[in-house]
């Protein structure tokens, strides 16, 4: 069985497996989806939505970040981690949105990573959430379970999602991407994946790594 018919056994599986699965992002604009998935960079999606609650109660617009204190805006989002850098490129985005786009999210990946703080990951989960294209979202749990699927074995989140790409079809990328999500979250997690119960195991070169039959790697 070739790369293309195991992920769509994977994918059949995975949907009846998690047929409600999305983004778990809450937002209700673009713009707060835009913000909100840089700020789950190196953090939790359950932290960030504490964090923008507040945060998108107080600043609503485009115009309100990009005037935003700076000192003022790392308080808000110190609780994703990383806030410096995090408060430091929200502003700047917002301010190259007003700059470059009307104060508008563009709709194109080539435009999206042009914001700092944007890479193809962000750019990705806007695309597919926002304007429906379809793109794959590499985050840590995609990518390890890419890798231990066999349809990879780049580290690179940017070659991880090209290599993907070429596996699934066209319509099948952001879905596939959020399966992978909950299925890591649940079931393949990073330290100890839960393969005797996996349902997609049959399908999984991990899983039927017959050497590792508990799939929990032997120490050298």
């Amino acid at each position: 069985m070739n790369k293309k018919e195991r992920a769509a056994k994977i994918n059949t599986i995975l949907t009846e497996m998690y047929p409600d699965v999305a983004c778990t992002l809450n937002f209700m604009t673009p713009l707060q989806l835009l913000l909100a998935t840089q700020l789950a960079a190196q953090s939790t999606d359950v932290q960030v939505n504490v964090v923008t609650e507040k945060l998108f109660q107080k600043y609503k617009t485009v115009e309100d970040y990009a005037g935003a204190d700076i000192l003022e805006l790392e308080k808000d989002i110190h609780a994703t981690g990383f806030y410096h850098n995090k408060a430091k490129n929200l502003k700047a985005c917002c301010i190259k949105l007003l700059t470059d786009y009307n104060g508008e999210v563009p709709n194109t990946m080539e435009a999206l990573i042009t914001l700092p703080g944007v890479g193809r990951k962000t750019a990705n989960v806007v695309l597919g959430e926002i304007f429906h294209v379809p793109g794959f979202i590499v985050d840590t749990h995609a990518g390890r379970l890419s890798r231990r699927m066999g349809f990879t074995r780049q580290e690179d989140p940017a070659a991880v999602e090209l290599e993907m790409m070429k596996v699934l079809p066209k319509k099948d990328w952001t879905m596939f991407s959020h399966r992978l999500v909950a299925h890591g979250r649940a079931v393949c997690k990073a330290r100890k994946p839960g393969c005797e119960s996996c349902l997609v195991r049959p399908y999984c070169v991990f899983g039927q790594n017959e050497e590792v039959p508990t799939c929990r790697k032997k120490s050298k």
